[in-house]
């Protein structure tokens, strides 16, 4: 059976069936509407967490964007300083790309772009600090099979 889509419900369905209320605030928030109070919204844990994460990520990038004597890119490399893994070019497109990402997020409604693109990045620089980078890439040809052993 699949979550249900719908965004609002009645407190009275929470109480009489939490299980379909609880399977589409596990999808998406919801909200609970109430006869005695403000609407409650529902969600996940997991979505809770990147909506933080995601106005972090606002709070920093508004700092930058109201600092005169910083780029993005200094800024950014100061705050997280695993960017410093990456070449001077890299380092300036991940500034554009976590910002980008961050402004697509804030317009949509939708962290997980701005939090997956800035650990995309920490990750790249991760391996590139191991050294995973320095070998050469042997490419497969389309027209070659690759023999299983």
């Amino acid at each position: 059976m699949a979550a249900d889509t719908r965004t609002t419900f009645k407190s009275s369905e929470l109480s009489r069936g939490s299980a379909e209320v609880f399977a589409a605030a596990s999808d998406h928030p919801v909200t609970v509407t109430r006869r005695d109070g403000e609407p409650l919204v529902l969600m996940s844990e997991r979505e809770a967490s990147a909506r933080s994460e995601l106005l972090s990520l606002a709070a920093q990038l508004i700092g930058v964007a109201t600092s005169n004597d910083d780029s993005l890119t200094s800024y950014m490399t100061n705050h997280y300083p695993w960017m410093l893994a990456l070449s001077p070019a890299d380092q300036e497109e991940c500034a554009r790309d976590v910002l980008d990402s961050a402004r697509a997020s804030f317009s949509s409604e939708q962290p997980h772009l701005a939090v997956s693109t800035l650990t995309s990045w920490r990750e790249t620089a991760t391996a590139i600090a191991a050294g995973l980078g320095d070998e050469p890439v042997e490419w497969l040809v389309d027209d070659v099979p690759v023999v299983r052993p």
